[in-house]
């Protein structure tokens, strides 16, 4: 099912989502539905608390994303992507390299807005899955890139938080409006 995806302004953005416990049925539809909805809307990852739920779970696709590629390892070996794709990640923890990088990044949240975002360039990634079984990979490019996205979310932190003042000053009118909009 796709569902609404939450708009800037809306107070649920802003909330850390709480641990994801047992792997219940209501989990798997929830999941299950962020998928639908990001693909829906073209994304390349989606946070639970973006379709209104605070909770620690984020779902992520980049194995059709050739324009922005990226690289994966598990267990210190170089992995297909695809074969990984789409990753459901519940309670993840990101460990950051010391490289950062700029790159551009938007947000499902907020429509029609991009920025120039630093980053750690790798990262190192322990989540739980749906099936109970733990993942532990790194990841470099636009993998890394999203899955540190996703994370700020789960944490209440937005990509507009990590703007440069200078970013932020000139999407303030759009920004403004988003928020009333959200009321």
């Amino acid at each position: 099912m796709i569902r609404d995806i939450v708009m800037f302004g809306d107070p649920v953005l802003r909330a850390v989502g709480a641990k994801v416990g047992e792997v219940t049925e209501e989990v798997r539809t929830l999941a299950k539905d962020m998928l639908d909805t990001m693909r829906h809307a073209d994304g390349v990852g989606l946070a639970a608390q973006q379709v209104g739920v605070a909770l620690q779970m984020a779902v992520v696709d980049v194995a059709d994303s050739e324009d922005r590629p990226s690289a994966m390892w598990v267990n210190g070996q170089p992995v297909n992507l695809a074969d990984y794709m789409p990753m459901v990640l519940l309670n993840p923890v990101v460990e950051p390299g010391k490289e950062k990088e700029v790159d551009t990044e938007g947000c499902l949240s907020f429509p029609k807005m991009n920025a120039d975002i630093l980053r750690p360039a790798k990262i190192r990634c322990q989540a739980q899955t749906l099936d109970g079984k733990g993942v532990d990979f790194e990841a470099t490019g636009l993998l890394a890139r999203a899955v540190q996205h996703e994370l700020d979310h789960l944490n209440g932190v937005l990509f507009i938080d990590r703007m440069s003042s200078a970013a932020k000053a000139a999407l303030a009118g759009k920004l403004k409006r988003l928020q009333r909009a959200a009321r």
